[in-house]
């Protein structure tokens, strides 16, 4: 008995299980919905950034999470080039199983049909035609093909059979639709730059991250020409040129050299009113020694430069190398005249000051920086362009560097002129900003000048005395008196070196709970006459008369003063570096690609439009017409069916029936 069990259910073989799992619809649907999430988080989540602006925008945390699943480059990611190699094959595997039986039903009219099949289709009717069955299938057979319906006949013994079929191209709509998938992910294989995976996978290739010259870039680290597929970027300079991109990489790049050279020979810019960019393009020449002459060629954004294979993008701009002049301010000897900083951007510049040797980084420059007002400006404008600003780092001789944005021309805040200096500590954080008041010359040599009283001991302490004296209602030499003068002096300091926030913790600090305001105030009121009476000296010093008292503008620059003076601790600088001068020279920044899956790409998207095309607005019907012969001539069993819907079927088979039935001569009423 168990041999017969074993006969009636013959055990499936390997090849065949493997075949029914890879072409089942399930494994399509579960590739086709996990490639579709991972495609939705590439197309919100920026790709391929550096690392850094990651880390800021999720935390740590969330940044080694993505990381660890390769969210930050998903189209390159090992496992989306495996679930899409296994599209791939699931779906050639569902077109190799099925594509014959398709083609085969196209082509086959089945003519071989049987009287009682047709009589149990849904759609089908019986009449009598007054001709005979040869003049009835010729009849019936010529409406048909004049409606569309390609026609067989077949003469069997004792009957005709006629089979029409029409809309057979859509079946062809499962074939292109799952052919178009196959193109599609052979597309994205090439383009998903395989031989650099393995190449890498191998040790061939290194990534680099440090910020160096290409000139000094190992030989690991740059790509040769021949590579298959890339995208990368570069900025190129007015005037200049490059044979090679970067590539980012995780947390560094790759140099991918070119087989030609990209000369940017100028770039162009429009602004808007406003001063904001309103549109940019570059004229660029191609060099190559299989060119007789160079190519030359103006390229803007969306309108690239396709040359070997290779598409050239205008991606953005950026500084290619200004001119600056600089003067540095010294915030620790105020009175000395500023020394003059000739540099170029992107290069460093090595400065002595009286807190240690510091590295000068010039960084970038904008020509324009353009803001939005708040609601409430009254010019009724809603951008506000701030002029030139030129962006910094100052590194110490321990490498510690704080980065400083400095903008050129006074801005006004609150109706009064300032010069802004913004600094940070690192990318992560956003700017602090420095407001230097300007003077009635236009310029701050009246804030250092207060400056400089303030760092002169000797005058603060005379002020500090007579404070004390005012205090504590004592003379000088009293023993109080000096004590009381003296943290005076230590207090100013502590403001001069650390800023307000230190005198808020010296006070949370040493003074109880229930004293602090009171205490502080004290402290702040104790720092402001100290510096009221060198402003004073100050305006004596001026020429200004302040017998009948201080004006209104005079004391509101004390009040900004006094308010710059209490951030020169945090603001971390020994110098104040203003731009006086530039000469502005433009980058024009590409985007090349190499994509030689991007075709392939298209045209497995135009065959997966039109196979879905095909199976939605293309339905496939088949007609039967069985014709024998009886005492009134024929005898005609007409049957129908469709792919689509039976009840969308209804209309059109009754006009055909009706239609039929009145070239067979017949009435409209059914045979029983």
């Amino acid at each position: 008995m168990s041999e017969t069990i074993k006969r009636g259910k013959p055990r499936r073989g390997l090849t065949v299980v493997l075949m029914e799992f890879l072409g089942s619809m399930n494994l399509a649907i579960t590739l086709l919905v996990a490639l579709a999430i991972a495609s939705v988080i590439g197309t919100v989540l920026q790709q391929n950034q550096p690392y850094n602006n990651y880390v800021m925008k999720f935390g740590p945390f969330w940044f080694e999470v993505f990381k660890s699943l390769s969210l930050f480059d998903i189209y390159g990611a090992p496992w989306f080039l495996i679930l899409l190699g296994f599209l791939l094959l699931s779906t050639s595997v569902c077109v190799y199983r099925n594509a014959p039986s398709i083609i085969k039903d196209m082509r086959h009219f089945r003519l071989d049909v049987q009287d009682k099949s047709l009589r149990g289709f849904h759609h089908s009717d019986e009449w009598h035609s007054i001709y005979d069955p040869k003049k009835s299938v010729s009849e019936l057979g010529k409406r048909l093909s004049g409606l569309g319906y390609r026609v067989r006949v077949k003469q069997h013994p004792g009957h005709m059979t006629l089979a029409a079929m029409k809309g057979s191209v859509s079946r062809l709509g499962y074939l292109l639709s799952h052919v178009g998938i196959v193109v599609i992910c052979i597309g994205g294989l090439l383009d998903g730059n395989l031989p650099l995976k393995w190449a890498e996978w191998r040790g061939d290739i290194a990534i680099e991250t440090r910020d160096i010259p290409v000139s000094e870039i190992a030989d690991k680290s740059i790509l040769s020409p021949d590579s298959s597929s890339f995208r990368g970027s570069v900025n190129i300079p007015e005037g200049s040129s490059a044979n090679f991109i970067f590539l980012g990489m995780r947390d560094g790049y790759l140099v991918q050299k070119l087989p030609f050279t990209v000369e940017l020979e100028d770039f162009r810019i429009e602004h808007y009113p406003s001063g904001m960019p309103k549109s940019f393009e570059s004229t660029i020449v191609i060099h190559d020694d299989e060119l007789d002459e160079p190519l030359k060629k103006d390229i803007a954004v969306n309108h690239p430069l396709i040359y070997k294979g290779h598409a050239i993008y205008q991606a953005s701009f950026a500084d290619g190398g200004s001119k600056v002049a600089l003067g540095a301010w010294s915030l620790d000897t105020p009175l000395r005249e500023p020394l003059q900083i000739d540099g170029t951007i992107g290069t460093d510049v090595k400065l002595n000051t009286p807190r240690g040797s510091y590295t000068l980084e010039l960084t970038d420059f904008k020509r324009f920086n353009i803001f939005p007002l708040s609601q409430n400006d009254p010019s009724g404008k809603k951008f506000q362009n701030y002029g030139p600003s030129i962006v910094l780092k100052l590194r110490a001789a321990n490498g510690e560097a704080r980065e400083y944005v400095n903008y050129m021309t006074p801005i006004m805040v609150d109706g009064r002129p300032f010069l802004l200096s913004g600094m940070r500590t690192s990318p992560a954080e956003e700017y602090r900003f420095l407001h230097l008041p300007v003077d009635k010359e236009g310029g701050i040599e009246r804030f250092l000048r207060l400056l400089a009283l303030a760092q002169d001991e000797e005058r603060v302490r005379a002020i500090a005395q007579h404070q004390a004296e005012l205090e504590l209602g004592m003379p000088r030499g009293e023993e109080a008196h000096t004590r009381f003068s003296e943290a005076m002096v230590g207090l100013l300091q502590t403001f001069l070196d650390e800023g307000i926030d230190a005198i808020v913790d010296h006070t949370e600090k040493s003074v109880p709970e229930e004293k602090r305001e009171e205490a502080l105030s004290s402290f702040i009121r104790i720092i402001q006459g100290i510096l009221g009476g060198l402003y004073l000296e100050l305006l004596a010093e001026e020429g200004v008369d302040t017998s009948s008292g201080v004006s209104a503008e005079d004391g509101r620059y004390f009040d900004d003063a006094v308010n710059a003076i209490s951030l020169l601790g945090p603001y971390g600088s020994p110098l104040y570096l203003k731009l006086e001068d530039f000469q502005h020279i433009e980058a024009s920044g590409f985007q090349i690609t190499k994509a030689p899956g991007q075709n392939i790409v298209y045209l497995g998207c135009v065959m997966l439009m039109l196979g879905v095309f095909f199976m939605f607005y293309l339905h496939y019907r088949r007609l039967w017409l069985l014709v024998s012969e009886d005492e009134k001539g024929a005898k005609v069993l007409f049957a129908a069916t469709t792919h689509r819907e039976r009840g969308n079927f209804d209309n059109e088979f009754e006009f055909l029936r009706q239609e039929l039935r009145y070239l067979s001569g017949a009435a409209l009423s059914r045979i029983e």
